[in-house]
């Protein structure tokens, strides 16, 4: 009976330290979403409202980071061979597109409050961003320490909320004080389109990064040039081409490439040299190496001049 091994890599994560602060950072969001919606109801203060705004944004960015990690476990089959690793940026994608929608819902309300001004209750918006402000802070602390322990995409956009979400307090109590000592009410609007601001510029840079995730692009880290020119240096490869580095998910990469190799030299020990140096010094464990020669593969015209340099050369 045949057996098949879908992959000889583990593709999938065991996030326990990620799975719990999000776990944390979920109850503690949550409890506080509801807290200032109320508080923003009952004081009619659009900073509030604004702020409560992106704290439901994090409740869903959160509950999509849970269950990313939890579809990250599971092992590739014959259908998704490279597991469920994918979804953690299909998810970071998604968190950062809600993010700027609710930016430009604050700002489109922020303009229609300046046109038409409303009372805050001062006392009330000032006790919730206080509370706020500490929550933050808490909830700051513990994703930075678990991002120490874990890379993962969605602890980092979750970190990126939490810090907006602490400028945002911020934001909120300056507001206060100014109405307080000014009189002028359209500081109320005038902070919460700064606040998101704020949130427009965390949803981009999250939106960026997983965009460039899914169209396969080159991560940011490695040079493709440098790594085709250890790969050249390897004993018995002659060419480098046809070349490919991807991220599955954070912190899993893919390379691809196909190598010319010099005639009478073992084909097996290229490739392993091959992945040794790429593992060892760019941590890329998962490569394909195909072993070609333009004698025998059709290269076309980059075969040929390949063919004539070498016979010049010998």
């Amino acid at each position: 009976m045949k057996r098949y091994d879908y992959h000889h890599l583990n593709h999938s994560k065991e996030q326990q330290t990620s799975k719990k602060t999000l776990w944390i950072t979920l109850m503690l969001t949550l409890f506080f979403t509801i807290v200032e919606i109320v508080g923003g109801l009952l004081s009619h203060s659009l900073a509030l409202l604004s702020d409560s705004a992106h704290m439901i944004s994090d409740v869903v960015a959160l509950g999509l980071s849970m269950v990313a990690i939890y579809m990250a476990t599971r092992h590739p089959n014959k259908k998704y061979t490279f597991g469920q690793l994918r979804f953690e940026i299909i998810a970071s994608f998604l968190n950062g597109l809600a993010l700027a929608v609710i930016a430009v819902g604050i700002f489109i309300e922020g303009i229609n409050r300046m046109i038409h001004p409303q009372d805050v209750n001062l006392q009330l918006m000032l006790i919730i961003a206080s509370i706020g402000l500490i929550v933050n802070i808490i909830l700051t602390y513990v994703l930075s320490r678990s991002m120490k322990e874990e890379e993962n995409l969605n602890i980092k956009s979750a970190l990126w909320h939490f810090i907006g979400d602490l400028l945002s307090s911020v934001g909120i109590i300056v507001s206060a004080v100014l109405i307080y000592f000014t009189g002028y009410f359209i500081f109320d609007p005038i902070i919460s389109m700064v606040i998101g601001g704020i949130i427009f510029l965390g949803g981009s840079r999250i939106i960026r990064e997983s965009y460039l995730i899914l169209m396969e692009s080159v991560p940011e880290k490695f040079d493709l040039d440098s790594i085709r020119q250890d790969i050249n240096k390897v004993e018995g490869v002659e060419d480098v081409h046809e070349m490919h580095l991807w991220a599955i998910s954070t912190e899993h990469y893919s390379l691809t490439a196909h190598v010319f190799i010099r005639e009478g030299i073992q084909s097996f020990t290229v490739i392993k040299a091959i992945d040794q140096l790429l593992k060892d010094k760019y941590s890329i464990e998962h490569s394909t190496i195909q072993v070609e020669h333009p004698a025998i593969h059709d290269h076309g015209e980059y075969g040929e001049q390949f063919l004539l340099q070498n016979s010049l050369t010998n």
